[in-house]
Parts: C-alpha cells; sequence; structure tokens
C-alpha cells in the first residue's frame, strides 16, 4: 500500500488530494510564481533527514519574491520549521526534494502584478539523481538563448521562466544528448537549462559572473566556498566565450538536482581527454561529503530533522 502524503496548503498541512489550486489561478495561468528546490539527505545514523542549506533557500526565495511582488509572509525561520513539520508528517527515511512556492493566488484575468492576491505552498516527494551523470554527460550548445536582467531576471527563480529551460532541454534531448548549453542574448555562455556552469583551464576555476543572466546558484555559491577554502583553487568568475568551453580542460554542471555533473563532450568535441578530470572528482568527493555531513566543517550548512 502506498503511504499517503502531504502537502502544505492555504496556511495548513493536508493530504496531497486537498492541495489543488483553480484552473483560474493568476500563476497557473501566468507563471506569477516563484519556487525554490531543495534537498533533503536521509542520514541514517542520526535517523534525520538534513536539508542543506535551507535557511540560505529562504532567504533567496524572499528575494525572489521582492522581484516578482509577491507576498510571502513566513519569515525564514518559520519556513524552516513548517519543512520540519511537513518532513515529519510525511515520514520519508530516504532523499527527498523539497518545493516551496510562491503563486499568484487570485482568480483573475489579467498579467499584472499590483493588487493580485498570493499564497504559499509546499510539496516533498522522494528524489534520486536529476542527471545521471555516470561517466560524465554530453552536452549541446542550443540555440534557445536566456533572456536578460530586463526580460525576465534569471537572478529570480521565476515559474514562467522555467518554460526557456524547457525549449532548451527538449532541443538537447531530441538532439540526442543529456544537457543543454545556453547562451545569452550576445553569445556568451551563460549555465545550463537548471544547472549552474563551471570550467577548469590551467588550474583555474571558471564561472559565469552573476550579470550574464544566471541564477545566483546556491550551489554554485557553495561550489566557489569549497574550491577556495578547502581546495585552494583559484577561482574567477567572469564572462565566458562559447569557444572556450571547447578548449577547456574540464567542464562540470552544479545544482540543487544536478548536485556535480562531469561534462566530457560538447557539440561533439571532447572536453580535455573526453572524460571525468581530476578536479571535478575532487570537487565532487568534496560536495558529496559535505551534504552528507561527512565534512566537521560545515555542520550549519545541514538543518536536521528527526524523522520518528
Amino acid at each position: 500500500m502506498q503511504t499517503p502524503r502531504y502537502a502544505f496548503f492555504e496556511g495548513r498541512i493536508v493530504p496531497f488530494a486537498e492541495a489543488r489550486i483553480s484552473v483560474m489561478t493568476h500563476g497557473f495561468m501566468y507563471g506569477t510564481a516563484c519556487f525554490e528546490g531543495i534537498r533533503g539527505y536521509w542520514d541514517e545514523r542520526a535517523g534525520a533527514l538534513a536539508f542543506f542549506r535551507l535557511r540560505d533557500h529562504y532567504a533567496r526565495l524572499h528575494r525572489s519574491c521582492r522581484i516578482l511582488r509577491l507576498g510571502l509572509r513566513y519569515p525564514v525561520e518559520e519556513l524552516c520549521e513548517l519543512t520540519a513539520e511537513l518532513a515529519r508528517k510525511n515520514g520519508d527515511r530516504a532523499d527527498v526534494y523539497l518545493r516551496p512556492i510562491v503563486y499568484k493566488s487570485a482568480l483573475q484575468i489579467g498579467p499584472h502584478l499590483n493588487g493580485v492576491a498570493d499564497d504559499f505552498t509546499m510539496l516533498m516527494l522522494p528524489f534520486g539523481k536529476y542527471i545521471e551523470a555516470g561517466g560524465g554527460i554530453r552536452c549541446r550548445t542550443v540555440s534557445w538563448r536566456r533572456p536578460s536582467d530586463g526580460m525576465i531576471p534569471a537572478r529570480a527563480k521565476v515559474n514562467g521562466l522555467y518554460v526557456n529551460s524547457a525549449l532548451a532541454k527538449t532541443e538537447a534531448l531530441e538532439d540526442g544528448y543529456d544537457e543543454a548549453i545556453m547562451l545569452t542574448a550576445d553569445g556568451a555562455v551563460a549555465e545550463g537549462s537548471t544547472e549552474n556552469l563551471f570550467l577548469v583551464s590551467d588550474g583555474t576555476l571558471v564561472t559565469p559572473p552573476v550579470s550574464d543572466s544566471i541564477l545566483v546558484g546556491i550551489t554554485r555559491d557553495t561550489v566557489l566556498t569549497l574550491a577556495r577554502r578547502e581546495l585552494g583553487l583559484p577561482v574567477v568568475e567572469r564572462r565566458v566565450d562559447r569557444t572556450e568551453l571547447y578548449v577547456a580542460d574540464e567542464c562540470f554542471f552544479c545544482g540543487t538536482g544536478a548536485e556535480i555533473s562531469p561534462i566530457v563532450e560538447i557539440d561533439r568535441r571532447p572536453v580535455g581527454p573526453g572524460k571525468v578530470g581530476p578536479v571535478t572528482r575532487r570537487v565532487q568527493a568534496l560536495y558529496l561529503d559535505v551534504v552528507h555531513g561527512r565534512h566537521p566543517g560545515y555542520a550549519d550548512w545541514r538543518y536536521p530533522v528527526g524523522i520518528p
């Protein structure tokens, strides 16, 4: 028998079947919503789900809401407490994916944001690998471009923006690749469909700047912090040309879902020798140690919730 699942909806925890919106909901019709994607890692020894950088995700959700003129009445600490309550109610003793969403909840026609009621919901699901990286993934630079900050701001996780990601990912998959690489409107490297991108060149870790139409990723910040603090790697945030990817020694994606996903081929060109590189392996191993609580220095990044 399948275990009943619960969601937080309209101010209370309810069975999934009761967490429903109308077809006239503003956020559904116009994409006027913001969300976060958060992983919870099951810790068998502690009997707890440890949500990674939970407070940082909720702080970013509040920033997204300010951009989209959404009202989020719960402060960060209360959102963390609601997450813990929902986790205990669902009782998952395995890795999970948490998606909190703030959305325009009014039942009305018209895409304006001012004076439109909003609400908050949250769901949680068992979750494994988002990308089966294995020995590395193959990527294609797609024709779809990332919108600029003056179109749809990428620094906000706006639901409607992910149509852009869906078009890019679909193009890559239909052309036989695992993932898309997207460029800015003027041709600089931006990111994957739902991941930030890093390359390694002559021992330096390079990633596009936040001004180049990317999400200001929390996993990206984690990689930057660990690379500088733990691995002693020189790190540069700067504009990246498409052809730099073709001559890079290594490349990898990072994100909540993707974690650290090595890239071994781009546009039918091998990245370096065409296999996972040593820097990527070091970053990946350290990241997994941190999120699973095997590294003693980053306990404050984990928010443990005991599961009965």
